[in-house]
């Protein structure tokens, strides 16, 4: 178990295990942080935050206080989950799985992020047809257009209502594309409460999926990203370009994806690191 302390107004967070701030937030499954030197900073639950890593078991925090990070961002780091636990538990069920063996061990110290619902489920709308770049270009004017102010410089992720109230043409204007109306689909139905996304977390990750593909636009890698990245469904597996092409390269065959069990997501994340930054470069 980690432990917490404070000091300066920084918190540091010491004796942890398989936890990699870089390759956490460098897996494509969030949108608002960039690099700095040992480490990232950005915005998540209305914070600017910085994390910095100056060794492979501490983690120091700027941004945020104590009781904040017990109430929001200790879960939002997955630090409450065993991932040594979780890494051997897949070994021992994929012993004779050699790419998920080689996933794993290459990409040790990913966690997935308990993100905002609704801005996983925003930003994932945005990603459709979209390159990490151009889609953290989108979503940082979509929050400086109609998100709350932090400070100077930052703003946080906009409500669902910001959105639903600007309309089509002014989310159009922050060069969405194609993606507006599925944005202002997305925000007009959730402010509404036609979809409660409250409700997410008591249904089936199957349940799930085909209630947020209700929402125009959003087909099964939307649905599966957002369960994934901002409901907790560490089952679903969201096959983007990069696991479409583990999947053609190493299971011919088919891979059961449902035999992974509540692991799935979380092997979704090692066989998308792994091919992007290993297998993919060598090739």
């Amino acid at each position: 178990m980690f432990k917490l302390t404070e000091k300066d107004g920084k918190l540091y967070v010491t004796d942890l295990n398989r936890f990699s701030v870089n390759k956490i937030f460098d897996c494509g499954q969030c949108f608002r942080f960039d690099p700095v030197e040992n480490g990232v900073e950005g915005v998540a639950f209305g914070k600017f935050l910085r994390f910095e890593q100056p060794n492979e078991s501490t983690v120091t925090i700027d941004g945020i206080t104590k009781k904040e990070f017990e109430e929001t961002f200790c879960r939002y780091l997955a630090l409450d989950c065993d991932y040594a636990e979780v890494d051997s538990d897949i070994l021992t069920n994929l012993k004779n799985d050699e790419t998920i063996q080689k996933a794993i061990q290459y990409g040790s110290g990913i966690r997935i992020l308990r993100q905002d619902g609704w801005e996983a489920l925003c930003s994932f709308i945005v990603s459709q047809n979209n390159n990490i770049p151009r889609i953290k270009k989108i979503i940082e004017a979509m929050s400086r257009e109609f998100g709350q102010q932090i400070d100077d410089r930052h703003y946080a992720f906009p409500t669902a209502e910001a959105l639903a109230n600007a309309g089509v043409d002014k989310i159009f204007a922050l060069k969405t594309g194609f993606r507006a109306k599925y944005i202002h689909d997305a925000a007009t139905k959730v402010a509404s409460g036609e979809i409660d996304l409250s409700k997410v977390d008591k249904m089936t990750t199957k349940e799930a999926t085909e209630y947020l593909m209700q929402i125009k636009g959003v087909g099964l890698k939307v649905a599966s990203c957002a369960l994934l990245f901002g409901f907790d469904k560490t089952d679903a597996f969201p096959v983007d370009v990069w696991v479409k092409r583990v999947l053609e390269k190493y299971y011919p065959n088919g891979l059961d994806i449902d035999n992974l069990g509540s692991y799935g997501g979380m092997i979704q994340q090692y066989l998308f690191y792994y091919e992007r930054y290993n297998a993919g470069s060598t090739k």
